[in-house]
């Protein structure tokens, strides 16, 4: 597959999307041809409101670090008067409660594509044959669950 590579400014909550901000600090570059949701924007399967909706619901899922994980996190704790905003703990907290409510829109059957396609990386193909659903229906299926998420982020 052909790399699809842009610069994107690295902040606390991830990568930032060209517009957002004005300041640049630091900066990384992404390959958006590595997530299978990309591949089939790319070939125009998904809208750009789907795919917002599923880059906005992995954004979700990797802020929340709801992976596994190996280490312990060893940030300041906060102390009253300190730093106005959210913690690193606590905007881990709101992007899970997000991401949760995003996953319970989407309803209990759409939640395994979702899981497996959007956060695990999983090519549509694999995640069907995994739930044994029949060949090409992924897709479909993917396309509803996304319509639902981008319900719940208000993408319009």
């Amino acid at each position: 597959m052909k790399q699809h590579l842009v610069e994107r400014e690295l902040t606390s909550e991830g990568p930032r999307r060209r517009g957002e901000a004005d300041r640049r600090r630091r900066s990384v570059t992404v390959n958006l041809a590595e997530s299978p949701l990309a591949w089939l924007h790319a070939r125009g399967h998904l809208s750009d409101r789907l795919f917002d909706a599923g880059e906005r619901l992995r954004a979700d899922y990797e802020r929340a670090a709801l992976g596994p994980s190996v280490t312990m996190r060893w940030d300041p704790v906060r102390i009253k008067g300190g730093v106005a905003g959210l913690s690193s703990t606590e905007r881990q907290i709101a992007a899970k409660a997000r991401f949760d409510g995003a996953i319970a829109a989407a309803g209990s059957g759409l939640a395994d594509i979702l899981w497996r396609v959007v956060c695990a990386c999983e090519s549509v193909p694999a995640a069907e044959k995994a739930l044994d659903w029949p060949a090409r229906s992924g897709k479909l299926v993917l396309r509803i669950a996304l319509e639902r998420v981008a319900e719940f982020y208000r993408i319009g």
